[in-house]
């Protein structure tokens, strides 16, 4: 895979039952890209290598006045510029591009699993914790998996030179081959003290990007009551722990850094010593001595690498720990489906709960916990939880049909929708049935006002559909948002739409042009609509109310009003006082009925 064919048709199955097996998938996946790596590394790295060598035989030419010789190493030294040069050009083309690689095959696989779960996953991760994974820990994941050929090539270049040193004099030799493995290994002993500091900043870096997250989208509602300062002396403290955090771990890296640094220095200081000892003694030659002093010097380069696959695994393993967490998390089914690829219709029934919404009706239910609400609109969905079945739509499980068909049967709208920055026109940019064109959904979700000031509040466009969305739509009022997202629902005219609280931060006027106008564009279509709004209720075909996941009473807003005093206590918001005074006043009305007939 090049850089240009990104990106991959097909990303691949992970294996995210942990880390380690995270990241052996990914190297797995790009062995083609690795062995190139691998190849111009040991290129590059034995080019570097063999310079000592060459250098040697040039000194030891000019001692013993050999013009042949001194030619020889004339040649071999251009050689090895050129197989060094060359390694060194393409062993980074090639390493860059495993970075790059396999950082966007973990985008990619994080992108199809936000879009496979939808809302449900940051109900089971936190926002923050997304965000992390999807920007800086694709990067370290990517520099492990790009660091590992150039750290084989370099340790297999240690082990060729230490045997050609051994093979060439076996005095200095076997003296470098013994260092070299000390120097290699000397810091391991520091390396899960350095990983354990790195992990705490990681996690400190996490919370400090949750908690700014979480700030920046509540804004607004933190300068509508003074409290942005106390929010930005939490991010503050936040962010001075990771600083912190990140100076202890930088410290224990600056220490290692320094031992690889100080024992090579002290192997090259033990060689030159008994180098010179040895050739004073006549048992070597100068051009020997010259070469073995060279290579130590010159393997201070792949020696480099190992410090550096350390730091890469110590960065990138939480990250791919994060990552498979995140890529672990299933839909209740298999995205494929066991059922033909189909889009049923129906009644929408949930067995947990006995709710009912008839085929092409406008269905109301009153549930007095809005999280419970959130749970039961999540199921009708298609996400079922471990309170019992699927829901059913035409008498088909959702949970049985395949993704895309079981999201094209039933969308729901949940109660807080995002709106993506861009125009108008980007947004309602949706799959649709056709049916239903922009301009009636517009009309439909009483956006009038809102178009307004979208060409208002944009320089230049003169066509609200040109008109630019700020992120999430922060330049726009709660209503406003509600609308534009209740409008992009209705263009998808789906066979089956659930909304969640859509017209909570709308006025009573506006709640009761868009309960009247919702019907009619959705007449003969299934619609069910979580709300505890009278203006929409008394518009519904059917209200359900539902009591601790139950359907406990079904009926017009009107009677339910009138006969449930469970169903008045959510929707009238009486108190306990008022609910008791309500059921004395039944009771005379009731006596004075009895009376009347007696």
């Amino acid at each position: 895979m090049q850089i240009q064919d990104l990106p991959y048709p097909d990303p691949g199955v992970p294996d995210a039952r942990s880390g380690p097996r995270f990241l052996w998938w990914l190297f797995r996946n790009q062995l083609g890209g690795q062995l190139k790596s691998l190849a111009w590394g040991l290129l590059h790295f034995l080019s570097v290598s063999a310079l000592p060598f060459c250098v040697g035989i040039a000194v030891q030419a000019v001692v013993d006045r050999s013009g042949r010789r001194l030619a020889l190493a004339g040649g071999l030294l251009a050689l090895c510029c050129a197989g060094q040069a060359i390694g060194d050009t393409f062993l980074h083309r090639t390493a860059v591009t495993n970075w790059i690689t396999a950082a966007a095959r973990v985008q990619q696989l994080l992108a199809h699993k936000a879009a496979q779960l939808g809302s449900a996953l940051t109900r089971r991760v936190a926002a923050g914790e997304v965000v992390a994974v999807s920007t800086g820990d694709v990067e370290k994941i990517g520099w492990f998996v790009e660091a590992w050929s150039r750290f084989t090539a370099a340790a297999v270049t240690v082990v060729l030179v230490c045997v050609g040193l051994v093979v060439y004099d076996p005095a200095l030799g076997a003296v470098v081959a013994v260092g070299l493995p000390v120097l290699a290994l000397a810091v391991l002993p520091l390396l899960p003290r350095a990983t354990r500091r790195a992990d705490f900043q990681r996690e400190k870096a996490g919370r400090a990007t949750e908690l700014a997250s979480d700030t920046v989208a509540g804004l607004r509602v933190l300068r509508g009551i003074g409290g942005e300062e106390l929010f930005l002396d939490r991010y503050r403290r936040a962010s001075q722990e990771v600083r912190h955090a990140a100076v202890r771990s930088a410290r224990m890296w600056a220490l290692i850094s320094a031992i690889q640094v100080l024992l090579p220095g002290l192997l090259m200081v033990a060689v030159v010593w008994y180098g010179v000892h040895l050739a004073r003694q006549g048992r070597i030659s100068v051009g020997e001595l010259v070469t073995v002093y060279s290579s130590v010097m010159v393997l201070a380069y792949p020696l480099r690498h190992f410090e550096e696959i350390a730091m890469a695994y110590s960065f990138s393993r939480p990250s791919a720990k994060r990552a498979a967490r995140v890529l672990s998390l299933e839909r209740a089914t298999d995205t494929v489906g066991s059922r033909a690829a189909e889009v049923p219709s129906g009644d929408l029934y949930d067995p947990a709960t006995g709710l009912l919404a008839p085929s092409g009706r406008f269905t109301a239910v009153v549930c007095g916990d809005p999280d419970a609400a959130g749970r039961l609109a999540e199921r009708l969905g298609g996400h079922p939880s471990e309170e019992g079945a699927s829901v059913l739509l035409g008498g088909v499980p959702l949970d049985e049909l395949p993704l895309d068909s079981a999201r094209t049967a039933v969308l729901v709208q949940d109660k807080d929708p995002v709106l993506l920055s861009g125009s108008l026109r980007e947004l309602l940019n949706v799959p649709a049935s056709g049916d239903v064109d922009a301009a009636k959904a517009l009309a439909a979700a009483q956006c009038a006002d809102v178009l307004t000031a979208l060409v208002q509040g944009s320089l230049g466009a003169e066509d609200p559909m040109d008109a630019r969305i700020t992120e999430r739509g922060r330049s726009l009022s709660g209503g406003q948002r509600q609308r534009l997202a209740l409008a992009r629902s209705l263009l998808t005219d789906p066979v089956v739409l659930v909304l969640d609280e859509p017209t909570s931060a709308v006025d009573s006027h506006t709640e009761a042009r868009i309960a009247e106008s919702v019907r009619e564009l959705r007449a003969g279509r299934t619609t069910v609509v979580f709300t505890s709004s009278p203006l929409l209720l008394d518009r519904a075909d059917r209200v359900a109310l539902v009591h601790e996941n139950e359907v406990v009473a079904v009926g017009l807003h009107r009677e339910l009003v009138h006969k449930d005093p469970r169903y008045r206590a959510v929707v009238t918001r009486e108190t306990d006082e008022e609910a008791a005074l309500h059921g004395v006043l039944e009771e005379l009305d009731e006596l004075e009925e009895i009376e009347e007939t007696a």
